[in-house]
């Protein structure tokens, strides 16, 4: 008998659909086909493989709004949000479209007049993807097209708490005329399939989006067959405030990044660092601001604030706040909960704290919610340091107008993504990672085809 998982409405703890959980030998089966369909899709050339994934990103566009309620039903997301993500996840697919066309090799000048030396790339082999429930559509769209691009097949475990974006994603790419086998999906829990992924000797990379502790594990189970491995793990990003900063513009840029899908985003601005003689006016305006965010269902008009995905992620929210509360920390606005454990959802309304310090749990754990903790620094150096006080380094966020204030955090801050002025940076076009502890390689840019591809080096004697 079929083991079956529900996918509940965060919103309103109704079930919207029963899923079938693919069993092991499901999964290796797929796998296999994974494999065995590779050399042909390899063999594709380059322009009929851009031409097909430029078919796909046609397709997703022509059922933009169904997708959108699908990822708002599943995900909990305002339904303007979810819009903005298919349009986010189309762009991928669109870019690795064209760099599927531009994956060049080199000519080396030999040592001697005899050899010739040339370099070209080939794909890597089947690929296995695990991405999470907070993005459902983009974090897949930006694994598969690269790899589709490259001449990989693919395949992927979306979250158990948002699979159907997915599924559809998948189906609109097989109805683009890309081969079933060469994208694939299945279902289950994280832990089961990343150990039969990790283990297959078919699987010759895995890519993975979500906590570094499971990233960690992951790299440390496909160490056994040497697979590859592009890792976009945790964050605990810093915004800095500077003293010469447009306080008007960074509250809008602030609110934009900390509270976009109810601040359950990797790279969502955790801790406001601001000079301490513009701290009063920036915390009075960010919350003056963040009161008029509305809290609800993400399909009514109007919701700016979505439900957090489930209990585990709201209780974690909650004593970070109570924490924070009892170790100094004055609320300017929010602490407030709409919660149903038994029809399970979870609301939390935004929340600015002031008067945060280093002794608050807020400071050192990633939040993943609509929590904006404010603290203060004097000079730029010690803002600095409050910012890479952290395992993590993925993305960080800073306002100022002088070059000089802002050429000295991008030159010491320790992160991958950094946003000057700018509150999302993060653009199909441009390599997305992190540094330490939030990952290895990159996704998106030029760079993000790379990870896909091996180098294979040839040299010609005799001649």
């Amino acid at each position: 008998m079929a083991t079956m998982f529900n996918v509940y409405n965060p919103a309103t703890g109704e079930l919207i659909e029963e899923v079938t959980a693919h069993t092991e030998g499901e999964i290796k089966q797929a796998i296999k086909k994974g494999h065995l369909a590779f050399k042909k899709w390899a063999a594709v050339n380059a322009h009929e493989r851009s031409k097909l994934l430029r078919s796909w990103s046609q397709k997703v566009q022509e059922n933009k709004e169904s997708l959108a309620k699908t990822m708002t039903l599943e995900n909990g997301k305002p339904l303007a949000e979810s819009l903005g993500e298919v349009d986010y996840a189309t762009s991928y697919i669109d870019w690795y479209a064209e760099e599927a066309k531009r994956i060049y090799g080199r000519t080396i000048p030999a040592a001697s007049e005899s050899k010739r030396i040339t370099v070209s790339k080939q794909p890597i082999g089947l690929v296995a993807a695990i991405t999470p429930w907070n993005f459902p559509a983009a974090m897949m769209t930006r694994k598969a097209a690269p790899a589709l691009a490259a001449g990989c097949t693919f395949i992927v475990k979306p979250a158990v708490e948002t699979p159907l974006t997915t599924i559809r994603l998948i189906e609109l790419a097989h109805e683009a005329g890309i081969p079933t086998d060469a994208i694939q999906y299945v279902n289950g829990r994280g832990s089961v399939v990343g150990d039969i992924f990790t283990s297959s000797e078919f699987i010759r990379k895995i890519t993975f989006t979500g906590s570094t502790p499971v990233g960690k594990q992951l790299i440390k189970n496909s160490a056994d067959t040497v697979k590859h491995v592009t890792m976009e793990l945790g964050g605990h990003a810093p915004l800095i405030v500077a003293e010469d900063a447009d306080l008007d513009f960074a509250v809008t840029q602030t609110i934009g990044s900390k509270f976009r899908n109810a601040g359950q985003t990797c790279v969502c601005a955790n801790r406001i660092i601001v000079h301490e003689s513009v701290l009063d006016v920036f915390a009075d305006k960010l919350a003056k601001e963040v009161q008029k965010l509305k809290v609800g269902n993400g399909l009514e008009e109007g919701t700016n604030v979505g439900p957090i995905i489930n209990k585990k992620g709201y209780e974690k929210i909650v004593s970070q706040v109570n924490d924070a509360i009892e170790k100094g920390a004055q609320v300017l606005t929010g602490n407030k909960y709409d919660t149903d454990e038994e029809k399970g959802y979870y609301f939390v309304h935004p929340t600015v704290l002031k008067n945060v310090n280093s002794t608050m749990d807020i400071m050192h754990e990633e939040t993943f919610g609509p929590v904006a903790p404010i603290t203060s620094f004097k000079e730029i150096e010690e803002a600095v340091e409050i910012a890479n006080s952290t395992p993590f380094g993925l993305a960080a966020y800073f306002f100022t107008n002088n070059y000089k204030t802002g050429m000295y955090l991008h030159d010491h801050l320790d992160f991958g993504i950094i946003g000057w002025n700018d509150g999302g940076p993060s653009a199909a076009h441009a390599p997305f990672g992190g540094m330490k502890e939030s990952g290895l390689g990159r996704e998106g840019g030029i760079e993000g085809i790379e990870p896909y591809l091996e180098t294979k080096y040839l040299s010609v004697g005799n001649l």
